[in-house]
């Protein structure tokens, strides 16, 4: 039977370096490591963006069954030859001493001026494990989409973020369509379409 987890296998970290510092950190590992054949790889070079853990919310309004999303520019889209001004969800970088839930609630009234309620845990998901460290928890937030609306975001992150809120069943054929690119917003919807009756009983009880 095959096994149903990865194990630990053993990792010889040759040399680290980190050649590129500046918004972000670009580290150079020269590394062997254990085969599944026991055996162990010649020595490797593997550049890794190091980028630590980030929080993401969906703001959800369980009353009037909407959803509010964010849109804003993102390097990364324009470099792949997409629109650049991708529809997103809440997020943020984790800073020291910070809990992911503190972040979560910060970061919702950052870039949409509303004060989540009770949030609920979605999950923890490494973004891009070939190329990047980041680290993501995600979640669900409870929000009144009444007050929705607006430009948002802190002047001195570059941040210019519009904010609008659209009905549940908009979201899902968006999200259906193929229309939504940006990974954090597919996985949070998802989650929201096998979720949403348990968490609109949760929240409005």
């Amino acid at each position: 039977m095959a096994q149903r987890e990865p194990r630990i296998r053993n990792v010889q970290v040759i040399e680290k370096t980190s050649p590129y510092r500046g918004y972000l950190r670009i580290d150079r590992y020269e590394l062997r490591h254990e085969k599944f054949d026991g055996g162990t790889t010649e020595a490797m070079q593997r550049e890794v963006m190091d980028r630590g853990q980030v929080t993401a919310l969906l703001p959800y309004d369980p009353i009037e069954d909407q959803v509010v999303l964010i849109e804003q520019f993102r390097i990364g889209a324009l470099a792949a030859q997409l629109n650049p001004w991708l529809t997103e969800i809440v997020a943020g970088v984790i800073g020291p001493g910070e809990t992911p839930d503190e972040v979560a609630r910060r970061e919702t009234v950052e870039e949409t001026g509303l004060k989540p309620g009770r949030i609920e845990p979605i999950g923890f998901y490494l973004m891009s494990p070939g190329c990047t460290s980041e680290a993501m928890h995600l979640f669900c937030g409870e929000v009144d989409s009444r007050h929705a609306g607006g430009i948002h975001g802190l002047d001195h992150e570059g941040e210019d973020i519009r904010v609008y809120a659209i009905p549940f069943d908009e979201a899902e054929a968006l999200l259906m369509r193929g229309v939504l690119t940006n990974f954090p917003i597919v996985l949070a919807l998802q989650w929201l379409i096998i979720n949403r009756e348990r968490i609109r009983q949760l929240w409005t009880a």
